[in-house]
């Protein structure tokens, strides 16, 4: 793997500021991105194991990785995502594997139980998205192989009502002081029960303020956030002041924090170690 080399020695020039983040810092590797939005983005499981390789010696803690076909298409198959896993662990990655378990790799909602079911090769999370048809028994079909559970709830931006443009789930009507506060008390109390098999996730929609005063995790539940695009740096931020964990990647920003384009994912990982102990600085130094 000739890319290696090189993108984990430019990511260990950095890796003193990642340290603060290291522990609890993800690496979202190719996310819903195509080929087309750049030479940063993974595609083979070659270059997904590479990037993985060269975002864990700049700092991260968990790769999330999204196994695709070799047509590009998101998919559930146990005979793509054994060999997707199996890539990246042959390759030396060593830290936990996640992956998504959504629409868009498998629509229907009682595939994508019957498919986890399937898998012959485990991650060992998964991610699953609450506002989707069927969360709840997906995410018992994981449990029950074993697999930890992200539970994803978007926080901000448009307040979605049953019956309105996200028809069929959850009421995530404003209950304290921002949107999507409802169901991020609702999940986490239904997480608490599972023993730290169970991580509430915060998808920051856009970049709110008010978050930065009403967040909270729920008491003895891990808790993670993460934004996309314009969002993803904020949400990293907000994390540090938090005590939450946090994820970046090419997965959900191409751009670093100057607006410069990001050459790797070790790149993203290192910037995130700087911008996180500056808030954590920041933090700390107004307490």
């Amino acid at each position: 793997m000739s890319g290696t080399g090189k993108e984990r020695g430019g990511a260990g020039k950095q890796r003193g500021g990642a340290g603060r983040v290291a522990a609890r810092l993800q690496v979202a590797l190719n996310g819903a991105r195509g080929a087309g939005e750049g030479a940063s983005v993974p595609m083979s499981p070659r270059a997904l194991a590479e990037s993985a390789l060269g975002a864990v010696a700049a700092g991260a803690r968990e790769v999330l990785v999204h196994p695709r076909t070799p047509c590009g298409r998101e998919s559930l198959s146990p005979r793509v995502v054994g060999p997707t896993l199996e890539a990246l662990r042959g390759a030396g990655v060593s830290v936990p594997l996640s992956v998504p378990v959504s629409v868009a790799a498998e629509p229907d909602p009682a595939g994508r139980p019957a498919r986890v079911r399937s898998w012959a090769v485990l991650p060992e999370r998964a991610v699953v998205r609450w506002a989707e048809p069927g969360a709840r028994a997906l995410a018992s079909a994981l449990l029950e192989r074993g697999v930890a559970v992200d539970a994803v709830v978007p926080l901000g931006g448009p307040r979605q009502v049953p019956g309105g443009a996200g028809a069929g789930a959850a009421d995530w009507a404003d209950a304290g002081g921002w949107a999507g506060a409802a169901a991020w008390a609702d999940v986490g109390a239904w997480a608490a029960g599972y023993a730290g098999r169970v991580r509430l996730v915060g998808e920051l929609v856009e970049a709110d303020p008010a978050l930065v005063e009403g967040l909270r995790g729920p008491r003895g539940v891990s808790w993670l956030l993460f934004g996309r695009d314009g969002a993803a740096w904020p949400a990293l931020r907000l994390a540090a002041r938090c005590g939450a964990g946090a994820r970046i990647g090419v997965g959900d920003v191409l751009l670093l924090p100057d607006g410069r384009p990001a050459r790797s994912n070790a790149e993203l990982v290192a910037a995130a170690g700087r911008e996180w102990a500056r808030a954590a600085t920041a933090t700390a130094a107004s307490r």
